[in-house]
C-alpha cells in the first residue's frame, strides 16, 4: 500500500505526530494522491520547492471555476445559496479579483499600523494573566491564547467584544470541515454566521467609526469596486482568519517550548530572541499546516507525478518547513535559527495578509507569559492533548498547564 494510504490526514494520530509521514512522503512519493473521507482526491506536496511551485504557478487557480472542465463543473455538488458569497473571498480568487479585493484592506495590515497595537496587545496579555494569577492552573488555549487574538480581530473590525466568544464557536465548526458544500452539519453555523454579519453591516451603515468594517462598507457605498457579498465575504474571512491561526501559533508554541525546556529558558532569560523565536515556532508548529486548494487548469506534472486537470493540490507547508534540503536539522527547535525561510505565511501573491498581525501578537503572548509564568508546565501527558479535527490548521483543542 502507499505510504500515504496508510494514515487518515484527518485522524487524530496524524494530527499529533505528522512529522515521521511526512518524512517518507517527502523521500518516496513527494506528490501523492489520497482521498478524503468525503471520498475527495487531493494531490498531497510535500518538498519545499514543489509546495513553492504549486503556491506560485499559473498552472494551477484558487477558485475551482477557473480551472474544471464544463462536465467537472455540473458534477460539482449543489452550493446552498447562503454559501456563495463565501466562496468570493481573496483566499478562493485568482487575479484580478483577489488583487482588487487586497488592495481594500492592505492598508489596515502594515507593519507601521501593526506596530502601533503594541501596547494594546501588551496590556491584554497581561489582563488576560492577571485573571488567572492566583489559579495553579488554567486552559491556556480558553483563557490566554483564544481571547487575546479574538479580542484585538474584532477591535480592528469593530465587531462588539460582547460576541467575540459567538464567533469563535462558529468558526471552529466551519475550519473543522473539508469543504463547505461537503458537510451539512456547517449549514446552520453559516447561517447565524451570515446572517449576524448582515444585521451589523445594516446597524454599521447609520453609524460608520474609526473601524475597518465601517471603511469597507464606505468603500461599497461609494463604488468602490466591492459587493454587499464581497463585503460579507471579507468580513467572514478576516474574522475567522483574524484568530484562528494565531490562537494555534501560541498554545502549540508554548507546548513546544514546554517540551524543550532548554530553548524555554533561553528565551526566557533572553527576550530579544523574541522574533527568531517566533519564526521557529511558526516554522516548527506550522499552525496553518496545509496550503489552501489549488486547482490545475491542465494537465500538470510535478516530480514525476501527473495531476489531472481539475483535480485539487494541497501544499503541506508542515512537511515544506522540514525538509532535510533546505533546513538544517529540521526536527530540532531552536529559538535561535537564522536564516527560517519558512512557508507559514505562504509565498507569492496570496501570502497572508495578516503576517505582521501574527507575527507581534505572538510575540508578545510568548514573552509575556514567560516572564509573568516562569513555573508554567504541561498538566497531564502531551499524548492526552486532543487535537482538532481540520484539513487546512494544525492546533490543539485545549492545553492544561500549572501555574
Amino acid at each position: 500500500m502507499d505510504t500515504a494510504q496508510q494514515v487518515n490526514i484527518l485522524g487524530p494520530e496524524f494530527k499529533a505526530n505528522p512529522f515521521p509521514l511526512l518524512a517518507r512522503l517527502r523521500a518516496e512519493q513527494p506528490v501523492c494522491r489520497v482521498t478524503l473521507p468525503d471520498k475527495t482526491p487531493v494531490w498531497l506536496v510535500t518538498r519545499y520547492e514543489d509546495v513553492k511551485t504549486l503556491l506560485t504557478d499559473e498552472r494551477f487557480a484558487k477558485s475551482r471555476y477557473n480551472a474544471l472542465t464544463p462536465e467537472q463543473l455540473r458534477k460539482q455538488p449543489w452550493v446552498p445559496p447562503m454559501f456563495r458569497p463565501l466562496e468570493r473571498t481573496m483566499i478562493d480568487l485568482d487575479q484580478p479579483d483577489h488583487t482588487r479585493l487586497r488592495q481594500l484592506v492592505h492598508k489596515a495590515f502594515t507593519p507601521r499600523l501593526i506596530e502601533q497595537m503594541r501596547e494594546r496587545m501588551q496590556t491584554l496579555a497581561n489582563d488576560l494573566l492577571d485573571a488567572v494569577a492566583r489559579k495553579d492552573e488554567m486552559d491556556l488555549v480558553r483563557e490566554y491564547a483564544l481571547p487575546l487574538p479574538m479580542t484585538i480581530i474584532t477591535e480592528i473590525l469593530g465587531v462588539p467584544v460582547q460576541d467575540r466568544d459567538k464567533f469563535h464557536k462558529w468558526s471552529k465548526v466551519i475550519v473543522a470541515v473539508d469543504q463547505f458544500n461537503a458537510n451539512w452539519r456547517v449549514i446552520p453555523t453559516i447561517w447565524m454566521f451570515t446572517r449576524y454579519l448582515r444585521r451589523f453591516f445594516k446597524v454599521r451603515r447609520n453609524d460608520l467609526r474609526d473601524d475597518l468594517v465601517s471603511a469597507l462598507i464606505h468603500a461599497e457605498e461609494v463604488g468602490d469596486r466591492l459587493s454587499e457579498d464581497e463585503l460579507l465575504a471579507m468580513v467572514f474571512l478576516l474574522l475567522v482568519a483574524g484568530h484562528e491561526t494565531t490562537v494555534n501559533l501560541i498554545a502549540s508554541g508554548t507546548l513546544e517550548l514546554l517540551q524543550h525546556p532548554d530553548q524555554k529558558e533561553k528565551l526566557r532569560s533572553d527576550p530579544s530572541l523574541i522574533k527568531s523565536a517566533v519564526e521557529e515556532l511558526l516554522r516548527y508548529t506550522a499552525p496553518v499546516f496545509m496550503s489552501t486548494e489549488r486547482y490545475a487548469r491542465e494537465d500538470v506534472a510535478i516530480q514525476g507525478a501527473a495531476i489531472p486537470r481539475g483535480e485539487m493540490a494541497l501544499g503541506v507547508i508542515g512537511s515544506a518547513n522540514r525538509d532535510e534540503t533546505v533546513f538544517d536539522n529540521p526536527d530540532t527547535l531552536d529559538v535561535e535559527r537564522e536564516p527560517n525561510k519558512h512557508l507559514s505565511f505562504g509565498h507569492g501573491i496570496h501570502y497572508c495578509l495578516g503576517a505582521a498581525l501574527a507575527r507581534l501578537e505572538a510575540q508578545i503572548a510568548i514573552n509575556t507569559l514567560l516572564e509573568r509564568m516562569p513555573k508554567l508546565r504541561l498538566k497531564g501527558s502531551p499524548e492526552s492533548l486532543r487535537w482538532r479535527r481540520s484539513l487546512i490548521l494544525r492546533g490543539l483543542e485545549s492545553l492544561p498547564v500549572e501555574l
